[in-house]
C-alpha cells in the first residue's frame, strides 16, 4: 500500500487514517473524489473497507485478481472487497473463530453486488467438493429468488432490497463451505399495498405478469397489462427501462428447481402471487346504514380458489369482526375504511409470510448434508450481514424509524468493537493506551428501546389502550416521557426557529449521524397486526400447504395479543446483535456518487449527506485517535532498508535493533513514533509521506547498484559454464584415447557416458518377447551387464529351479525340518498381490483382506504379510525375503492403502500358518549371515544379503 503515496497527490491515498487533515470532511470527500475519478472505487479507513458505486462495469473483479488477492496481507496491495474477503477467511482459518462482514449503505449505493462479490471470490477460491458445487450453486441461485420477492425499484434505486438479511455461510476444518443458513429483517410489506408515486412493487409481480405464460395466466385468470391491478398502479412505473421483467422471469422459474422447491410447490407460490393481485381488486361499497358489502363478488370467487379457502367466509370475514367480551364471541361489522383495512392486512400478512416461508424453504436447500457439519463444533461460520443504512426521506415514517434504529445499534457495535481492538493491540504491543473521547450513541438506544420509558414501548402502549387512540396522541405520550431528553425534540418542545421547520405531526431524533424528523401518521396501524381474529381463521383452514405452514392454528387459539412490529422487530435486531457480539466483525460502507446512476458523476452534496449518515467521520476519528500507520517490524525493515547505510543490504540482528537504527538514522523524533514488541507505530501521516519520499528520491541509486549486481553475476556464470564446458571436452578426448584401458580416471567420465547412452537406447528397444534371445549388441565395457541381465530375463520365465543354490549362494540353510527357502516373484496390481513360481498362482493376497505388514528393525530384508486367520482359501501369512525391503514395504503398502498398518518390531515376530497354528520369527544381531531354524522350532534371522524374493514355508 505505501507504494501508492508517491501518487497520492493524483489519486488520494489508500486509507483514510493516511489524511494529514483527518477531522476535515472535505479533506475526506476530495479524497473520495481523486479515487473515484481514477475509478479505484474502495478505500480502506482502517480495517474498514468504503467503497463507490461506479455504476459501470470495472476488470478488477476476474479470476486472476482473486488470485492476486489470495492470501496476501491485508495492507499489501490496493484496497478490495476481495482483499477484505480473503482476510476475513484467512482470519477464520487461523484462528478457529467465527467472523462477520457487516455491508451497509443507502438504496443503491451497491451492498448487494458487494454481498453477491464476497459468496463469489469465496466460491471461487475455498476448496471445493461435491457439496461445495451444489452449496455455491444454490448460494447463487438464492439471490435472484430473494431480489424478486424482496427487492423493489425505489426513486432512489432501481433494484432497491427492501428486507436485511444475515446469511451465515459455515465451513468445515479444511475451509470448505458446507453449508448456510439465512435471516431476514423487516420486509417492507406496507410496498405491497401502497407505493410512492415513480416507484413499484415488489419485483415478482411484473416479472410473473411480463414473463409467465399465456395458459399460466389464463388458469389463474390474469392480464397482462399492471395497470389492471390496483396494487401495481399507485407508483404509475409499470414498466422500467433498466431491466427486463420476462428475461428474469426466467431466471427465477429456473432458480427455484435449483433451490429444492417441487413443481407443486411452485405452482401453489404463483397461487399465492396471483391472489395478492386479485385481493388489490376487491371493491367495497357502503350500506344506507354504514353497512360495508363487497362488490366486486367475481374477485371473491377466484380469490377464494387461489387461497385454497371458502368463499363465503373469506368474504365474511372481509366486512365483519369478531369481538371477545366476557368470554363471548360477538360479530361486529366493518364500515367502509376498516374493510378496506382489513383487505389490506390480509394481502401484507399473506405476501409477508409467503417470504418467509420462502426464505425457510431456501435454507433447506443451504443446511448442510452430513450430520457432522451441523454441530457447531465442527465448523466455524462467515456471516454477512446485507442490512439498509441510514435513511433519511422528506417524509420520515415508522419504516425509516426502525431502519435506523437498527443503524444506530451497529454503530454502537461498531464503535466498541473498534475501541476494543485498538485497545487489545496496544496492550499486546506493550503501549500505553490513551482513552478516546466520541459520541457514545448508547444514550440514543436507550431512549429508542428502554422499557415502559423508550419510544417502542410508549408505542406499544398507545396501541393496546383501550379507547380512542390515534397517532397525534402516541405523541402527546412521547412529549410527557421524552420531553426533557437531550436527544429528543418536538415541535412543542423546541424553540421558534426550530418549530417552523417542523410540523405539529412531527418528533425528532438526534441520531449517532444526525438530526431526523419523523411523521407519527401511520405509526399506530403500521406498529400494530390488523390482521382480524376471523380471518386468521379462514386462512388457517386453507388447502394451500404454504398458507397453512404460515397460518397455525395454534395463532388463533392463542388469546395473548401478538406482538407489535416494533416489538418484533427489536427483539430479532437483539438476536441479531448476540450474533454480532459472538463474532469478530469488519465493515464494508457502500456510498452512492449520484441519484442519477451515471458513470463517472460525483455528486459532493449526495455523497457528503452519506458521509455524515454513515457515521464515516466518527469512525475515522476513533481510528486516528492514536497513531496512524502501524507495520510489523520485518515488512517496514524489508522496505525502507536502503534508506540506511547499517540496514542496507541487509540487517543481520534483531528486527526491532534494525528499525531502532534505521528510524534514527531517518531522524524521527520521539513524539512520532513508538516501538511495541512487534510493530513500529508512526503518530502522523506527514511522517510516513516523507519516508516514503526519501525511498522514491533513492530508487534511482538502488537501480544502478541492482543492475551493477545483476549484470556481474551474469557474467560470473557465463565465465563458469564456459570453463566447464573446456574441462569436459578435455575429459572426452583424453577418455576416447584411453578407451581401450581398464577402467580408470583418464576414461570413467567417457566410459560412463557410453553405458549411459547404451542403456537409454535399450530401454526404448527392448524384445518383443521373452522367446526372443536377441539382444541389441553393447559397447565392450557393458558385455558384462548384458549377460547378467539376460539371465535374469530367463530365469524369471524359464525352468531355471535348478540353478536357484548356485545362484544364491549359502546364505539360506535347508534343515529340510520346517522352514524352507524357495524362488517367488512378488507381483502387484491395483486390488491384489499374487506369489508367483514361474506361471503358477501359489497365493493371492488381497488388499482388502491385509491385516498388516511387519519388518525388523534390524538390516535382514525379512517381510511378513499377515492374512486372516478364518480364510480357508489363504495358506496363512506370507513370510517373505527380499533385499529390497524398504521399497517393497513401501509400494505395497500404497497400493493397498495400508501405510498406517506396517509394523516395525525390534526382537521377534508371530505369524501365522496353515490350520491355525502359529510360528516366530526371531532377529538377532550376529557376524555370520544366515536364516535357519533355531530353538523351541522359531525362524531365525541372523542377517540378510538376497537380491530376490523368496518365500519361506
Amino acid at each position: 500500500m505505501e507504494s501508492a503515496l508517491t501518487a497520492r497527490d493524483r489519486v488520494g491515498v489508500q486509507d483514510f487514517v493516511l489524511l494529514e487533515n483527518h477531522n476535515s470532511e472535505a479533506a475526506f470527500i476530495e479524497n473520495l473524489r481523486r479515487r473515484f475519478r481514477e475509478n479505484l472505487i474502495y478505500t480502506y479507513i482502517g480495517s474498514m473497507l468504503v467503497t463507490v458505486n461506479p455504476y459501470k462495469e470495472l476488470e478488477i473483479y476476474s479470476k486472476q485478481q482473486m488470485e492476486r488477492y489470495r492470501g496476501i496481507g491485508f495492507y499489501e496491495i490496493s484496497p478490495h472487497i476481495y482483499a477484505l474477503s480473503d482476510n476475513t477467511y484467512r482470519a477464520m482459518r487461523t484462528e478457529r473463530k467465527d467472523q462477520c462482514i457487516l455491508i451497509s449503505g443507502e438504496s443503491g449505493a451497491g451492498k448487494t453486488e458487494t454481498y453477491k462479490k464476497i459468496l463469489l471470490y469465496y466460491s471461487v477460491t475455498c476448496p471445493t467438493n461435491d457439496r461445495m458445487a451444489s452449496l455455491g450453486d444454490c448460494l447463487l441461485q438464492s439471490n435472484p429468488v430473494l431480489e424478486a420477492f424482496g427487492n423493489a425499484k425505489t426513486l432512489r434505486n432501481d433494484n432497491s432490497s427492501r428486507f436485511g438479511k444475515y446469511v451465515a455461510v459455515q465451513f468445515d476444518f479444511r475451509g470448505a463451505p458446507v453449508g448456510a443458513h439465512i435471516l431476514n429483517y423487516l420486509l417492507e410489506k406496507s410496498r405491497v399495498v401502497h407505493q410512492n408515486h415513480g416507484e413499484r412493487n415488489f419485483h415478482i409481480f411484473y416479472q410473473f405478469l411480463d414473463g409467465g405464460d399465456n395458459d399460466l395466466l389464463s388458469t389463474l385468470e390474469l392480464e397482462r397489462n399492471p395497470q389492471k391491478y390496483q396494487y401495481l398502479v399507485k407508483g404509475n412505473c409499470p414498466r422500467l427501462s433498466s431491466v427486463s421483467d420476462k428475461n428474469n422471469w426466467k431466471v427465477v422459474m429456473k432458480a427455484l428447481p435449483v433451490l429444492g422447491f417441487t413443481e407443486e410447490e411452485v405452482q401453489k407460490l404463483l397461487n399465492i402471487i396471483a391472489s395478492v393481485l386479485h385481493l388489490g381488486n376487491t371493491q367495497f361499497g357502503e350500506g344506507e346504514e354504514g353497512e360495508t358489502y363487497i362488490t366486486t363478488e367475481p374477485h371473491i370467487t377466484k380469490l377464494a380458489k387461489l387461497l385454497g379457502v371458502d368463499g363465503s367466509a373469506l368474504g365474511e370475514a372481509l366486512t365483519h369482526k369478531k369481538l371477545t367480551a366476557k368470554g363471548e364471541e360477538m360479530i361486529s361489522p366493518l364500515n367502509f375504511e376498516q374493510a378496506v383495512a382489513a383487505r389490506d392486512a390480509l394481502a401484507k400478512a399473506v405476501y409477508g409470510r409467503t417470504f418467509t416461508w420462502l426464505v425457510e424453504k431456501i435454507n433447506q436447500s443451504l443446511a448442510p448434508k452430513d450430520e457432522l457439519h451441523r454441530s457447531s463444533k465442527s465448523s466455524t461460520v462467515i456471516g454477512l450481514l446485507d442490512i439498509y443504512g441510514f435513511e433519511v426521506l422528506q417524509q420520515n415514517s415508522f419504516e425509516q424509524f426502525c431502519i435506523n434504529y437498527c443503524n444506530e445499534k451497529l454503530q454502537q457495535l461498531f464503535i466498541e468493537f473498534t475501541l476494543r481492538s485498538e485497545q487489545e493491540e496496544y496492550e499486546t504491543e506493550g503501549i500505553a493506551w490513551e482513552m478516546v473521547k466520541y459520541f457514545d450513541n448508547k444514550i440514543v438506544c436507550d431512549m429508542i428501546e428502554e422499557k415502559h420509558k423508550g419510544v417502542i414501548s410508549i408505542l406499544d402502549e398507545e396501541c393496546l389502550r383501550p379507547g380512542e387512540t390515534c397517532d397525534v396522541s402516541f405523541l402527546e405520550k412521547l412529549e410527557d416521557a421524552l420531553g426533557g431528553h437531550p436527544n429528543f425534540v418536538t415541535h412543542k418542545s423546541t424553540n421558534g426557529k426550530t418549530r417552523r421547520v417542523m410540523s405539529r405531526e412531527e418528533f425528532r431524533l438526534l441520531h449517532y449521524a444526525g438530526e431526523v424528523n419523523y411523521n407519527v401518521s401511520g405509526f399506530l396501524d403500521k406498529n400494530k397486526d390488523l390482521l382480524n381474529r376471523n380471518l386468521k381463521e379462514v386462512m388457517c383452514q386453507s388447502d394451500n400447504q404454504i398458507l397453512t405452514h404460515c397460518f397455525r392454528r395454534e395463532e388463533v387459539m392463542d388469546q395473548k395479543y401478538p406482538e407489535m412490529a416494533a416489538t418484533q422487530f427489536k427483539n430479532s435486531l437483539m438476536k441479531l446483535t448476540e450474533i454480532l457480539v459472538s463474532k469478530e466483525p469488519c465493515y464494508v460502507r457502500c456510498i452512492k456518487p449520484n441519484d442519477a446512476k451515471q458513470p463517472g458523476r460525483f455528486d459532493e452534496v449526495l455523497v457528503r449527506h452519506q458521509v455524515k449518515y454513515l457515521g464515516l467521520m466518527e469512525s475515522l476519528r476513533v481510528r486516528r485517535a492514536g497513531f496512524a500507520y502501524r507495520r510489523r517490524f520485518e515488512a517496514f525493515l524489508q522496505r525502507y532498508k536502503p534508506l540506511c547505510p547499517e540496514t542496507w543490504p541487509n540487517w543481520h540482528g534483531a528486527l526491532v535493533d534494525g528499525v531502532s537504527t534505521l528510524v534514527s538514522h531517518l531522524g524521527y523524533k520521539e513524539e512520532e513514533y513508538k516501538l511495541g514488541s512487534s510493530k513500529i507505530f508512526i503518530r502522523f501521516p506527514k511522517t510516513l509521506f516523507t519516508t516514503e519520499d526519501a525511498l522514491e528520491a533513492k530508487k534511482p541509486d538502488l537501480v544502478i547498484v541492482i543492475q551493477s549486481a545483476w549484470r556481474g553475476m551474469k557474467a560470473r556464470r557465463r565465465a563458469k559454464r564456459r570453463r566447464q564446458a573446456a574441462e569436459l571436452i578435455r575429459r572426452f578426448i583424453k577418455g576416447f584415447i584411453y578407451r581401450h584401458e581398464e577402467y580408470c580416471l583418464e576414461n570413467e567420465y567417457f566410459l560412463d557416458h557410453v553405458r549411459y547412452s547404451f542403456l537409454k537406447n535399450l530401454r526404448q528397444n527392448l524384445p518383443k518377447s521373452v522367446l526372443d534371445k536377441s539382444w541389441p549388441t553393447p559397447p565392450p565395457s557393458l558385455f558384462e551387464v548384458k549377460n547378467s541381465q539376460s539371465a535374469c530375463f530367463y530365469e524369471i520365465f524359464k525352468d531355471q529351479k535348478d540353478n536357484y543354490p548356485q545362484s544364491v549362494g549359502r546364505l539360506f540353510l535347508d534343515s529340510r525340518r520346517g522352514f524352507k527357502p524357495r524362488p517367488r516373484q512378488l507381483l502387484l496390481t491395483n486390488t491384489f498381490a499374487v506369489l508367483v513360481d514361474r506361471t503358477k498362482i501359489k497365493q493371492r493376497i488381497d488388499y482388502a483382506a491385509l491385516r498388516g505388514i511387519s519388518v525388523s528393525s534390524l538390516s535382514d530384508g525379512m517381510i511378513v504379510l499377515h492374512m486372516p486367520s478364518d480364510d480357508s482359501k489363504q495358506k496363512g501369512d506370507a513370510v517373505l525375503h527380499c533385499s529390497h525391503v524398504i521399497e517393497v514395504v513401501t509400494k505395497l503398502a500404497m497400493m493397498a492403502s495400508k501405510v498406517n498398518y506396517v509394523n516395525v518390531n525390534p526382537g521377534s515376530i508371530r505369524f501365522s500358518v496353515a490350520r491355525g497354528k502359529e510360528g516366530i520369527v526371531d532377529f538377532v544381531r550376529g557376524s555370520e549371515l544366515k536364516v535357519t531354524k533355531g530353538k523351541q522350532g522359531h525362524l531365525l534371522v541372523v542377517s540378510q544379503l538376497n537380491s530376490r524374493v523368496s518365500c519361506f514355508t
